[in-house]
């Protein structure tokens, strides 16, 4: 611990904590109603980052100078606002597509959130190829984006699935997944890390392995997008999704990246305005990609305010996010892992993306979070929409620390401190 305590912090803290307001609010007093009350009496400890981050200044910025002076829809106008808008949003496209490495826009599809990136797949490709004899690959540490559309799109085309076996130590057994990504593959569906165990998945070599036996790979990319450089051409994936609201952009929006070539190949998967080229009472035809996949008024404010949050991580430097991530994983893994009574889940501190999920020993996960929040520490409590993995490991929930840019080892500490306070409560 000594050593950890010694390393400097990758990013300037204090600047960065400055560009979110919300981490000076004060929590503990009424929450029956939204907003500071006159009762807080704790800082806050914001440690639920794997579920939402939050926003800084600059996206706020964005989304209130589109509100405020270019307001409105995009594609269906001449006049000046509606060109600045759609303009906005075409280039939010492209930078999304920059920031992850596609080859342009017509790689990038947005939605509203990564599980609708999951589901677009599922049904626009998913119901038209599956077919019995088909195998889909999961592993056991999917998040129910995952395992629960396809299970269900499974079960709809007659085509089978299979999981692979998460260790003992949080690793895949990727001599099982060797075992099972065979002929019959059609699609292997994997979380780049997991938001449970906080295991990074070898992707590429999965992806080298399904397109052996000529299959298709999606990775769920929610947790890693947000803290990490990401590649899709060097992954070779051929399809990657990840949402706005877990890397310090606005909620409602979600990326769903796919090969061009694949995306052509595919149906749409919601029909209406905006989608279309040409339409008569007899028939239709479709827009080019990627209007093809955003049927209706799209996400517009989202669009610029993603934008922006990418402008500002990559100011930052995902090299440099990824580094105080680990940092502070590490840190929170051994402080954690220190106590007899506390059962951490995962691979070790130093082999892990940014979060830690635990539980103390006679207490409720739940329980657990409660006596945090009267701390001003707020966590995650449950299981995560991995009700499947936490069935495998015994627990029926786990209480889990996430970690952004604006966290600190100081307030690890805090959260230690609150873990001991509910150890004398329950004792």
């Amino acid at each position: 611990m000594g050593t950890q305590e010694q390393k400097a912090y990758p990013i300037d803290i204090p600047s960065v904590r400055g560009d979110f307001p919300i981490l000076d609010r004060k929590v503990g007093g009424n929450i029956e109603t939204p907003g500071p009350s006159p009762d807080d009496t704790d800082p806050l400890i914001y440690l639920d980052n794997a579920a939402t981050s939050q926003t800084p200044t600059d996206v706020v910025d964005a989304l209130t100078e589109y509100y405020y002076q270019y307001n409105s829809n995009v594609h269906r106008g001449i006049h000046h606002l509606s060109q600045e808008a759609s303009v906005a949003y075409e280039v939010a496209h492209d930078r999304v597509a920059e920031f992850i490495g596609a080859d342009g826009r017509e790689e990038i599809i947005f939605t509203k959130n990564t599980t609708e990136s999951m589901n677009l797949v599922a049904y626009a490709w998913g119901l038209a190829e599956l077919e019995p004899g088909d195998t889909v690959v999961l592993s056991e540490m999917e998040h129910h984006a995952s395992l629960v559309t396809w299970q269900q799109i499974a079960k709809r085309t007659g085509a089978n699935v299979e999981y692979i076996r998460v260790d003992e130590d949080g690793y895949l057994d990727m001599e099982h997944a060797r075992e099972l990504i065979d002929d019959s593959i059609a699609m292997v569906s994997v979380v780049h890390i997991s938001n449970t165990l906080g295991t990074v998945t070898p992707v590429e070599e999965l992806a080298e392995l399904t397109h052996d036996h000529g299959g298709y790979i999606f990775i769920d990319g929610a947790q890693s997008a947000p803290t990490r450089p990401v590649d899709v051409d060097a992954m070779d994936t051929d399809f990657f999704a990840f949402s706005g609201h877990k890397m310090l952009g606005p909620t409602g929006i979600g990326v769903l990246y796919g090969k061009q070539e694949i995306l052509e190949s595919m149906e749409p998967y919601l029909y209406g305005g905006e989608m279309i080229r040409r339409v008569t009472y007899e028939d239709s035809t479709w827009e080019d990609l990627p209007w093809k996949f955003e049927a209706g008024t799209p996400v517009i404010a989202q669009a610029i305010g993603l934008h922006a949050a990418i402008d500002y991580l990559e100011d930052i430097g995902m090299e440099t996010v990824q580094a105080h991530e680990e940092l502070l994983a590490e840190y929170a893994y051994n402080q954690l892992s220190a106590f007899d009574d506390v059962e951490t889940y995962g691979p070790p501190g130093g082999d892990r993306g940014g979060l830690v999920a635990f539980n103390l020993e006679g207490v409720h996960a739940h329980d657990l979070s409660s006596i945090l929040n009267e701390y001003g520490v707020a966590i995650r409590a449950g299981d995560h929409c991995t009700q499947p993995l936490h069935d495998k490991i015994g627990v029926p929930a786990s209480t889990r620390a996430s970690f952004y840019i604006y966290n600190t080892r100081e307030e690890i500490d805090e959260l230690v401190t609150a873990v001991d306070a509910a150890r004398e409560l329950f004792a």
